[in-house]
């Protein structure tokens, strides 16, 4: 009995000692349908100036925005916030109407070109940042389209325009959208 006493104290002192560590780790799951893909890709919805802070506390580099400026809920220069919290903005506006596979193109082209910063990219809810990570993901990092159809789906499933433009990007690239838990409806 003494030895597992003295494994349970060790194993509580452990415990007692991680927890300041773990109390100053940020706490991103108060973003918007907030995903951690990888140790280099997250996205959400749109975070407020102070999320942006515990964004760039988590290690952040790069924050991408997708969405449109006047959008509802986008907060006003959100540009010279990222800037000032010392990480990279990139901002694409992507028409919700009307997404193309040019905007789809600068952001693979964008996050190829340095994969090795930590992003998180974003919209109003994640719809958006959510199909573009799945793009690229799928074309960039080799996840199978299954798994990454799965996180997609945790967010939303795409409406028919939104569908195209994956359908269209997927085949650009000679990928097909068609796997055995692959529901496009």
């Amino acid at each position: 009995m003494t030895a597992q006493i003295r494994r349970l104290t060790t194993l509580l002192l452990y415990m007692a000692l991680a927890l300041p560590a773990l109390a100053d780790e940020p706490d991103l799951s108060e973003l918007t349908n907030y995903r951690a893909y990888s140790p280099m890709l997250s996205s959400s919805g749109q975070p407020s100036a102070e999320q942006l802070e515990a964004v760039r506390d988590a290690g952040f580099e790069r924050v991408v925005f997708l969405a449109l400026t006047d959008s509802h809920g986008s907060i006003a220069n959100e540009d010279s916030i990222v800037k000032g919290l010392g990480m990279e903005f990139v901002h694409i506006p992507v028409i919700w109407e009307s997404p193309s596979p040019d905007d789809v193109a600068l952001f693979l082209a964008l996050m190829s070109g340095a994969p090795e910063k930590k992003t998180l990219v974003h919209c109003q809810v994640n719809f958006r940042a959510s199909t573009f990570s799945f793009l690229y993901r799928v074309l960039h990092d080799d996840v199978p389209v299954g798994e990454a159809k799965d996180d997609l789906n945790s967010v939303w499933v795409p409406d028919d325009q939104w569908k195209q433009l994956i359908f269209d990007v997927l085949e650009a690239h000679g990928v097909s959208p068609d796997c055995d838990t692959c529901l496009w409806e």
